[in-house]
């Protein structure tokens, strides 16, 4: 190899590990935020699914028909439809609330919740911001993560039917 081939590739090194970064940029720009008022959520919304979805509520466990689903499918968000989980990432945690150990592609995002003595890790929906649970570090490999998600921000969709329009 000569010195020029050298530093060309040597060159091309930082572009190489940057791509990882550019590749998650672009799949989250890909998903355009949906704003809307809180009177507009409730306006769609059963009242049990806005109060999860946008004041943070928490359903009871065991109450989620969710929670034993075990076909294969994609688990979406209620409120606007972006899919946020694959049911080759459900777990049964023995929580009572449907449980996984991976979302989706930047399907969720995350921040700190201090309504509790100890900080815990709430998730939302990356588009629409509704509330979908807190995820835990006591889940299985691969990740070792539990995504713990109320059944009512969720809605099941079985693998072979059409996943809906994201709504607007």
């Amino acid at each position: 190899m000569n010195r020029r081939i050298f530093m060309q590739h040597l060159a091309a090194w930082p572009l190489l590990l940057a791509l990882p970064a550019i590749a998650r940029e672009a799949a989250a720009a890909a998903i355009k935020p949906l704003h809307k008022s809180k009177a507009a959520w409730r306006a769609l919304l059963p009242p049990d699914r806005f109060a999860v979805l946008f004041e943070e509520e928490t359903e009871p466990p065991r109450s989620s028909p969710l929670d034993s689903e075990k076909r294969p499918g994609t688990f979406i968000c209620a409120a606007c439809f972006l899919p946020l989980f694959s049911s080759a990432q459900k777990f049964d945690s023995g929580t009572g609330w449907p449980s996984f150990w991976k979302p989706l592609p930047d399907a969720v995002g995350t921040r700190k919740d201090f309504k509790l003595i100890w900080p815990r890790t709430e998730y939302h929906c990356a588009r629409c911001g509704g509330h979908q649970g807190h995820v835990f570090d006591d889940g299985p490999p691969p990740t070792g993560l539990r995504y713990c998600n109320n059944g009512l921000a969720l809605q099941f969709v079985p693998e072979g039917e059409a996943l809906p329009e994201l709504r607007t």
